[in-house]
């Protein structure tokens, strides 16, 4: 709704700009506002540009292009590119469950794409499907990176700070490719929808994921998040008029489910071993309660 208004570029810009700020008075009133430390720069960095710049970027620019329910989909086609990236950058060989899983995926998102589904003589519709896996494939990046990095300080209190990078290229970006602003902010309509946008789809909803998310499983909070395609296709449809297809329908089910697949695939162990592993003994001091460590220490000798 928000893009008759405003060009694409120029509203990723106002939702990790209004967002950022949202997140830097929240941050401050808990008292942990603070610069990154050096050793978070890289994936403040990686989220910050691939994720947030490039991923949202894209993705606006291509639903200028594109239908909403089928932008939507191709956009949260994450987890299946996130497992042929872990093959290709890190090396680690997918497993059986994996590769059916992305095979399983790719289908939907061939059968979505296909000539029978879109319309490739429209103007700019190859343009923007490209954008959006181009998006996709940027955020597995990011999650890989994100799944091997050491955190020194917690997600969200470099959340701000990723979202600050983010706003800067994309303002200019937005600057030299669509020009000057043009849309009024006086607009009562478009500030209710810039405000959803920015300080509660974007800020708020980080806040409760990176408060609550951990207190779940990383399979439960992944299948979660695919509720976000399914409800801004149901969205689309009940709002905007999208026409659902059969064929739709069917990618639809076809990269939900490779999606659970890939998901699942990553929380299962590689091998199974009957026999259980051999601990060292200062391991085993190590996984002791920190209670139970103190009274086994050689200086509390006089309270053990």
């Amino acid at each position: 709704m928000a893009l008759n208004t405003v060009p694409p570029l120029w509203l990723a810009a106002i939702r990790f700009g209004s967002a950022s700020i949202c997140l830097f008075m929240f941050v401050a009133w808990r008292g942990k506002l603070k610069f990154p430390a050096r050793a978070d720069l890289p994936v403040v960095i990686s989220m910050g540009v691939l994720q947030m710049m490039a991923f949202t970027g894209l993705g606006m620019v291509a639903m200028t292009y594109t239908d909403t329910s089928h932008a939507v989909l191709l956009a949260y086609t994450t987890p299946l590119w996130g497992v042929l990236g872990a093959w290709l950058l890190l090396k680690e060989v997918p497993s059986r469950l994996q590769v059916i899983a992305v095979a399983i995926g790719l289908a939907g998102v061939a059968l979505i794409c296909s000539p029978f589904e879109m319309n490739w003589r429209a103007p700019g519709v190859l343009m923007g499907c490209t954008f959006l896996i181009g998006g996709a494939i940027a955020w597995s990046v990011t999650i890989l990176h994100i799944r091997h990095h050491k955190w020194h300080d917690s997600p969200l209190a470099l959340a701000p700070w990723q979202m600050a990078l983010a706003t800067v290229p994309l303002a200019a970006c937005a600057f030299y490719v669509e020009g000057k602003p043009h849309f009024l902010l006086a607009d009562v309509r478009l500030l209710s929808l810039l405000f959803f946008i920015g300080p509660v789809a974007t800020s708020a909803c980080f806040v409760i994921s990176a408060e609550h998310g951990r207190r779940i499983t990383t399979f439960a909070m992944s299948n979660l998040t695919l509720g976000v395609p399914l409800l801004g296709i149901a969205a689309s449809w009940l709002f905007l008029g999208s026409h659902l297809t059969g064929v739709f329908l069917a990618g639809l089910i076809l990269v939900c489910f490779g999606a659970i697949l890939a998901t699942r695939s990553n929380g299962l162990p590689s091998k199974v071993s009957l026999k259980a592993p051999k601990v060292s003994f200062p391991q085993k001091i190590a996984n002791l309660p920190e209670e139970w460590r103190d009274l086994m220490s050689i200086e509390n000798t006089e309270n053990r």
